[in-house]
């Protein structure tokens, strides 16, 4: 979709694409990554799948919650900077709101620890993701050569985990394409967003680095908890790589010994999360509102919400207009996708052959019978809770 200006009738598209992403999309980052491509490539046409690997590459690149951060960039192509707010906005509401209730009601969740629901949701991610990167594939490395390239990517990527590996992999690619191919045969545009003030855009970058090294003096020297709060949720999201499973340990660390909630309704909290559509940062805002301390309750749940992702969506909004200096990524994309599909996906999902029957039944709902994705994950989940 070629970049257009901002009016209440792209507005109102955004709204629509990116609320229903926010209701439908369940399974984590990864699995995110499967319902992005079919709406935005497939069904809206909003992008071709060069410009979503680099898209993709920019959010894999930095920290925060990765998911978001593209839905933030693509919303802002689509509609500008008021765009990308509002797609943010649609894609976390549905979860949100309902890890804040349940936050106000933490300790009636006991049910959502279920294995089975768990296991299902995780088998179901096998068969959404699987489809995603085969077609990326087919269309991003159409010769030998750059299979080869995605191959690599995917092996260093396996041997090598952790977050240094997946900006090591992207800056890698983006080398070893431009060396191979050079820059004209990769297809390299000029960047297909409307945040193309640089100023703006350091002026934001800045931002993000005075909150991030001023609010634990604030908090220090005003003995405030809110303050507090606000702090320990921002350098969460702030310096977290690889998705919302990675951030459990920073929240845990930061809420449990300081009492500010219970392990158990912790876990509890986390279990139900992973049930959730949408970004499993949301768990922010249970903990915000099952928080013992003031601000709590629907102020607390808004406040660690708030706190959690303006990180990362300012750290994509100040790297955008500088990405051309690392495009062409889209091999290593592939790759980095690849193996997230062997490595959790598949080691997660899959644990014996009901797993793998179950994945199988998904895969053919999905690409056979044509079922909507998040119907596949609901009938998946719900027969997880049954025989797993």
């Amino acid at each position: 979709m070629n970049e257009r200006a901002c009016t209440a009738e792209s507005l109102a598209e955004v709204v629509r694409a990116f609320l229903k992403l926010g209701l439908t999309s369940f399974g984590g980052p990864v699995a995110h990554l499967g319902y992005f491509r079919e709406e935005f490539i497939v069904r809206r046409r909003w992008l071709d799948e060069a410009e979503y690997a680099d898209l993709v590459a920019l959010c894999q690149f930095l920290p925060g919650p990765a998911s978001t951060q593209l839905v933030f960039a693509v919303g802002a192509r689509c509609a500008g900077v008021a765009g990308g707010v509002l797609a943010a906005a649609c894609f976390i509401l549905p979860s949100a709101l309902v890890m804040i209730l349940l936050g106000l009601g933490a300790n009636a969740l006991g049910v959502l620890r279920h294995p089975g629901w768990i296991a299902g949701l995780k088998v179901a991610v096998v068969a959404v993701v699987a489809p995603a990167v085969w077609g990326m594939a087919r269309q991003l490395c159409p010769d030998v050569q750059r299979a080869i390239l995605a191959a690599l990517c995917a092996a260093a990527a396996l041997v090598w985990s952790g977050p240094p590996a997946q900006i090591g992999v992207i800056a890698a690619g983006a080398v070893a394409g431009c060396v191979m191919f050079g820059r004209r045969e990769l297809g390299l545009r000029p960047p297909a967003t409307r945040l193309r003030g640089h100023v703006a855009a350091a002026a934001t970058l800045a931002v993000f680095l005075l909150l991030l090294l001023g609010l634990p003096l604030l908090a220090r020297i005003t003995g405030s908890v809110a303050l507090s709060m606000f702090d320990g949720f921002f350098r969460s999201g702030a310096l977290v790589f690889g998705g919302g499973h990675v951030v459990l340990p920073l929240l845990h660390a930061e809420v449990v010994p300081r009492g500010w909630v219970p392990d158990d309704i912790f876990l509890a909290g986390y279990a139900a999360a992973q049930a959730m559509p949408g970004p499993l940062f949301t768990f922010a805002g249970y903990l915000g509102a099952a928080m013992g301390p003031w601000p709590n309750g629907l102020l607390g749940g808004v406040w660690c919400l708030v706190a959690i992702f303006l990180p990362g969506l300012l750290l994509v909004a100040g790297t955008l207009p500088f990405w051309d200096a690392l495009r062409g990524t889209n091999a290593s994309v592939v790759g980095l996708l690849l193996a997230a599909l062997c490595n959790p996906v598949w080691t997660e999902g899959i644990k014996g052959v009901p797993h793998f029957v179950l994945a199988a039944i998904a895969f053919v709902a999905l690409a056979l019978l044509k079922l909507p994705p998040w119907l596949v994950v609901v009938l998946a989940t719900s027969a997880g809770a049954v025989v797993l």
